[in-house]
């Protein structure tokens, strides 16, 4: 089978241990492959897995998210499917981001330009469509930073207490406070 078979699984090894936990065993575990397959699949070992999870990743928020944004409908509409696909993603507030994991322990000096890439492009694609409602550029900028914190934030606050209701509202509220003519 080719490599990519294994990607999702390896997306949910390393969201679930980040790079550090993610041993070679739970990855054999994971992907049901043998020490050698492993490294005749990704011969870069460990590092390559994740190169090839954040290009997983990367491919699903430029179509479940980024295309959303720049799609058709209002901004109001653009980003509640955004919300839509996001709580799908973390599974309701229940499932860690691999990019905030990644960001920890060894993983952050081998993978932070990639995680920064991704997160400046989200932000930048969330202020586009706040601009196009009316609000000022700088202003749209720290709302969608604003965004990425509430919904980064309210994932890790949920975790923590076992209540996704917590994400779960911030979803709801986010694409209306975004779009709110007075400050935030």
């Amino acid at each position: 089978m080719p490599k990519e078979t294994y990607v999702p699984s390896l997306f949910s090894l390393f969201r679930q241990y980040g790079y550090d936990g993610a041993t070679l065993s739970k990855i054999s575990e994971a992907t049901g492959l043998g020490k050698a397959s492993l490294y005749h699949h990704f011969p870069g070992g460990k590092d390559e897995m994740v190169q090839s999870v954040l290009g997983y990743a990367g491919e699903w928020v430029q179509t479940n998210v980024l295309a959303l944004l720049a799609g058709d409908g209002s901004p109001e509409v653009r980003l509640q499917k955004m919300c839509d696909r996001i709580d799908e993603l973390y599974a309701g507030g229940t499932q860690p981001c691999v990019l905030a994991i990644l960001q920890s322990g060894t993983g952050r000096d081998l993978f932070h330009d990639s995680v920064k890439a991704s997160v400046e492009q989200w932000i930048a694609a969330i202020a586009v469509v706040v601009v196009e409602a009316g609000i000022d550029p700088m202003v749209a900028r720290q709302r969608a930073e604003d965004a990425l914190i509430a919904i980064q934030g309210s994932l890790v606050v949920s975790q923590a207490l076992d209540d996704p209701a917590l994400f779960q509202r911030v979803m709801q509220a986010l694409p209306q406070q975004l779009l709110a003519q007075s400050s935030i």
